[in-house]
């Protein structure tokens, strides 16, 4: 592969077995995977002036104000970032890089999560911030495909849930929905504005018979998801990683190893009691998509062994392996994978059981997921080891 276009992912070693495994990305932000010599070279036509001008340096001040623990030096770094991006020729750039990373990263089906109202400064349109971006994703499959390799990629229009444009942000999805816009978000400050601040779009998105998926149970609690699945029809929980809220004996359980549930008094092992919400959300199999090293900095999780996300699986909820912010987080859905089997004893057979449960997910035609799982993913982990 041309490591100048497809760059080895943050964080993997180059001959890392993991790399070639085909993955599904459902929950990777456009502004949190810029490559920093991109970021430099936009914020000099901008005249934005960067933490600083060497990339290496650059991606360190990513990844150090991601992980410092300061709320206003993490949402610095999205300050950043938005500088730069506030073009169609710079939307078109990002855009396309963020498909040829997810190529490097052996991703076959990714979902662009942004906001097209952040990127309206210098006078662009809603529509025009958007077409600007399927110009990008557009020409980077197409660069893929010149190159051998195979990717399928579509927009998450999202709006800002602190923010009161959702309905007309969901009306531009709408407009958009044959021409690379395949579901709709709210993203941003999660504590104080509930889903259903913006029940209008999800009524409206959901009479159009259009996806949804909502960031949810992250920096919120079990309400925040509640709202996001039974008010707002969500199909998916971005995150949800604080349903474990709703499993009474949750931590009790996670102190003990080995232990998915509790312990009767002959001394096996039985499923945990289960509220209502983390039953509807096990029984309908609605996917979570947990992101575990952006949960850890988020202080959703306090490590990889304890993230709940081996446990959840263990417990047949429907989880995803997703990167989140790749370069706040200085990682790729490789990079998760690979911290999953080495600190959470996850094995092929799991890696693989995530990646079909994505792609099921995926908000594509049910024709080409199944395609997909038949010429790519099976093939795939069957000639794959770890």
């Amino acid at each position: 592969m041309d490591h100048e276009l497809f760059p080895t992912p943050a964080g993997v070693d180059a001959d890392d077995p993991i790399l070639n495994l085909p993955k599904v990305s459902l929950h990777d932000h456009l502004d949190g995977g810029l490559r920093p010599a991109t970021i430099i070279e936009l914020a000099a036509e901008a005249g934005h002036t960067p933490p600083s001008t060497d990339p290496e340096e650059l991606r360190a001040w990513f990844s150090e104000s991601a992980d410092s623990g300061d709320l206003p030096r993490y949402l610095e770094t999205f300050d950043q970032t938005l500088a730069v991006m506030q073009t169609a020729p710079a939307l078109t750039r990002v855009a396309r890089e963020w498909v040829l990373d997810q190529v490097a990263d052996g991703v076959v089906v990714a979902e662009a999560r942004w906001a097209p109202e952040q990127h309206l400064r210098n006078g662009l349109t809603l529509d025009q911030a958007v077409e600007a971006v399927q110009a990008g994703i557009e020409e980077g499959t197409r660069i893929a495909a010149e190159a051998g390799r195979s990717i399928r990629a579509g927009q998450l229009i999202t709006a800002m849930r602190q923010a009161d444009r959702s309905t007309e942000i969901a009306q531009l999805a709408l407009r958009h929905r044959d021409a690379g816009a395949v579901g709709f978000d709210i993203a941003g400050p999660e504590k104080g504005f509930p889903p259903a601040a913006h029940l209008e779009a999800f009524d409206l998105l959901h009479r159009a018979g259009f996806p949804v998926t909502i960031h949810a149970g992250e920096a919120d609690g079990v309400d925040s998801i509640h709202e996001a699945l039974l008010v707002c029809h969500a199909q998916r929980i971005g995150h949800g990683a604080r349903i474990t809220e709703d499993i009474p004996g949750w931590a009790q359980a996670a102190a003990v190893d080995g232990v998915m549930g509790d312990v009767d008094g002959d001394g096996m092992e039985t499923a945990p009691d289960m509220g209502r919400l983390a039953e509807w959300i096990l029984d309908h199999q609605v996917p979570l998509e947990l992101c575990p090293s952006s949960n850890l900095q988020t202080a959703a999780a306090a490590s990889i062994a304890e993230h709940p996300i081996t446990r959840l699986k263990e417990l047949g909820f429907a989880v995803t392996v997703n990167p989140d912010n790749r370069l706040m987080s200085a990682t790729s859905v490789s990079r998760e994978m690979r911290l999953l089997v080495d600190h959470a004893n996850w094995t092929l057979d799991d890696l693989e059981w995530v990646t079909v449960t994505a792609l099921g997910s995926a908000f594509l035609p049910y024709g080409v997921r199944e395609a997909i799982i038949d010429e790519q993913l099976v093939p795939g982990f069957a000639r794959a080891s770890l």
